[in-house]
């Protein structure tokens, strides 16, 4: 269904080229996870496959791409409509109409399909992926999972036989991103489809793959295979097969099934977790029955929080569930609709924007909001000028954050991943007393979130207090000391990470599945627990 014949893409002015040597085959009816580090040319891939590279980014293709036996170097998007089905990285970019039904429609009736046939399709899709309670909602008043729900349908609705998605769950709750993935799942089982992913959240998609492509990057050529097989041997792996490379199992498990199946003995060699816990300090951030509404929705409902310095708190829940209106109401220019808010005794939302930045910092869902000039180092430099802080400040987080990014380069021009380390390094340069994160995992490989994990730690430790809102179990897992959990604006759950996240199996990690009912949460804890033993 998909060929790639020594496919290499070189961008203008690229010192080398973002794909090299692609030989690749992906066979009807078989589901492909494209792997690999950020920047390391997942995108380019993806967009190779409808003929977006290079008839709308440019550059130079070398080699042949063929799609359903049309050749993508005389086949330009609009020609492959009929046959790939694309969702890219930003919902809201790809969005056309204003209502989600509308959208639901758009693509079918670009391809002129008979009207009874696009209402059963929109029915059909509304219950596929839970979005019947939406269909007339206006996009822009959906929170970015419901948004990317309602991308993946409007893909799906024109029924192609191959669909490409670039980080389809990066916004969904772990509960929604099931539901997706499996609806994937049986379409391809049951109906033939072709389905491409490029996904960092790898404990989510691994156990779906038929395949694996990893891009090593660097020009160096794709390694293709076995799911297990190949994560073993990439930098990037859900915990699932490092906790498998750790205890030596062959052949290394994708699955928490497979996992589990093989974890007796481990579990009889591990002593009891360690305990920890939170830290005892002074309160910096209080929040006291703050609500928020929005025409007749009622996002906050009264949620009282305090939040001390030193503390990492992970706020989760549903998409949907209040907890972008909940960080932005805390910051101080969101809206609130009742409740007091302050940072060190100080409502934030008095403060000027200097003033109000040294005090509290929040990073978005949709991190290029914050970027407004054209080149990495002049956003660096704006961010030193603006924080007092000293020249190079701003571009030293972004080498620990995202090592590799040029100065000169637009940030429209960067990956996903690239433009949040850029938007976190921006936000932390005037070293905020508290800190607010809104997704900040989305688009970042797991060596990236462990340097994100270190830098945020870091600035616990100096007395700064962190909150992030998040639906990466795992990232959650390695790094909060505190979860509280929103549902339907109130908080329904509020305690130390270990307790609350092993409470559900939706909010539990990978680990603490494989070795329950014992508490572990990570493969580094697994791992310090035998070498003491």
């Amino acid at each position: 269904m998909i060929r790639f014949e020594n496919v290499s893409v070189t961008y203008r002015d690229a010192a080398a080229p973002a794909l090299a040597g692609v030989d690749l085959h992906v066979p009807e009816g078989e589901l492909c996870l494209v792997v690999g580090r950020t920047g390391s040319g997942k995108s380019t891939l993806l967009r190779a496959v409808n003929g977006l590279v290079p008839h709308f980014t440019g550059g130079t293709l070398t080699g042949r791409v063929l799609v359903a036996g049309r050749d993508t170097r005389t086949h330009p998007p609009r020609e492959l409509a009929d046959v790939v089905g694309m969702v890219g990285q930003d919902p809201q970019a790809g969005f056309v109409t204003d209502s989600v039904e509308e959208e639901l429609a758009y693509s079918m009736e670009s391809l002129a399909l008979p009207n009874p046939v696009m209402r059963k399709r929109v029915e059909e899709t509304l219950d596929l992926l839970g979005l019947a309670e939406l269909r007339h909602r206006p996009l822009a008043t959906l929170s970015g999972g419901q948004q990317q729900r309602v991308a993946v349908g409007a893909a799906l609705t024109a029924h192609p036989p191959v669909l490409v998605l670039d980080e389809p769950t990066s916004a969904l709750d772990p509960g929604a991103a099931e539901d997706v993935l499996a609806a994937l799942h049986r379409l391809v089982h049951d109906l033939g489809m072709t389905v491409v992913i490029a996904e960092h959240r790898l404990e989510r998609v691994a156990q779906y793959a038929d395949r694996v492509v990893w891009l090593p990057g660097g020009g160096q050529p794709p390694v293709a295979g076995e799911p297990g097989s190949v994560l073993a041997d990439a930098p990037v792996a859900p915990p699932v097969v490092r906790l498998g490379q750790l205890a030596g199992w062959e052949p290394v498990p994708v699955s928490i099934r497979d996992a589990r199946r093989l974890a007796g003995p481990l579990r009889d060699r591990l002593a009891s977790p360690p305990e920890v816990t939170s830290p005892g300090s002074a309160e910096v951030v209080r929040v006291r029955d703050l609500r928020v509404r929005y025409s007749t929705v009622d996002a906050v409902r009264g949620v009282s929080l305090s939040v001390g310095a030193g503390e990492r708190v992970a706020v989760m829940g549903r998409n949907g569930s209040g907890k972008s209106s909940l960080l932005w109401a805390v910051q101080g220019t969101g809206k609130r609709s009742g409740g007091e808010v302050a940072v060190d005794g100080v409502d934030p939302a008095a403060l000027k924007p200097g003033p109000r930045r040294e005090a509290i910092g929040l990073v978005p869902q949709q991190p290029g909001d914050l970027l407004y000039l054209h080149t990495v180092g002049g956003e660096c430099a704006q961010a030193d000028r603006e924080s007092g802080r000293p020249s190079g400040t701003c571009r030293a987080l972004v080498d620990r954050l995202a090592p590799g990014i040029p100065d000169d380069r637009h940030p429209r021009d960067l990956s996903e991943g690239q433009r949040l380390a850029l938007v976190l390094a921006v936000s932390l340069t005037p070293s905020p007393r508290a800190v607010l994160l809104d997704e900040p995992t989305r688009g970042l490989d797991y060596p990236a979130k462990t340097r994100l994990a270190a830098a945020l730690r870091e600035l616990a430790d100096r007395g700064h207090a962190i909150v992030l809102a998040t639906h990466d179990v795992e990232f959650v897992a390695e790094y909060a000391t505190r979860v509280v959990v929103l549902a339907e604006g109130e908080v329904v759950a509020d305690g130390p990470t270990a307790e609350v996240v092993t409470a559900s199996p939706i909010f539990s990690p990978q680990v603490a599945k494989v070795l329950a009912p014992e508490p572990w949460l990570t493969v580094a804890d697994v791992r310090t627990a035998l070498a003491a033993r």
